[in-house]
């Protein structure tokens, strides 16, 4: 789904429960669902968008760290959690998707991802990013994401 179906919208759904109370997520992706769960959140310090997950054991590469397919993945979809504003009423697509894997993570970690949008435009919006753990950079992301018209 690219968020282009009009009764099917990317909507996110608040968790009442668990360790993920407070946040929400999106279960309208059918591979971010089977790949996540991620969630997000608006950072109630700085006002600006933070998504996260847990790593797990399915997150990981056969040499116990955190799969480079995963980070990218999670990237992908931090990267339209922080533009949400700038896409508001548009479908969207990924147009380009750059991912620089500078560490790495294990099983256990809490995984986060936070950036800004660059520049949004008429029909592009460009965005970067950083995923982290513990503090520590694990990846850097730059992205473009291309508006489409609703189907309808």
């Amino acid at each position: 789904m690219d968020g282009s179906e009009v009764d099917q919208p990317w909507k996110s759904k608040p968790v009442t429960e668990g360790e993920w109370a407070g946040w929400t997520s999106y279960d309208t992706d059918p591979f971010e669902a089977l790949t996540g769960p991620f969630y997000s959140r608006r950072d109630p310090a700085t006002g600006k968008k933070v998504c996260a997950f847990r790593a797990e054991r399915k997150h990981m590469n056969g040499g116990g760290f955190m799969h480079g397919g995963c980070m990218a993945t999670f990237a992908d979809y931090a990267l339209f959690v922080i533009a949400d504003e700038a896409l508001a009423g548009s479908g969207s697509v990924t147009a380009s998707l750059n991912c620089e894997l500078v560490d790495s993570a294990q099983a256990g970690e809490l995984i986060e991802a936070s950036g800004e949008v660059v520049r949004a435009g008429g029909s592009m919006v460009f965005v970067r990013g950083l995923i982290t753990t513990g503090g520590r950079p694990i990846a850097n992301f730059s992205a473009i994401v291309k508006k489409i018209r609703r189907k309808g």
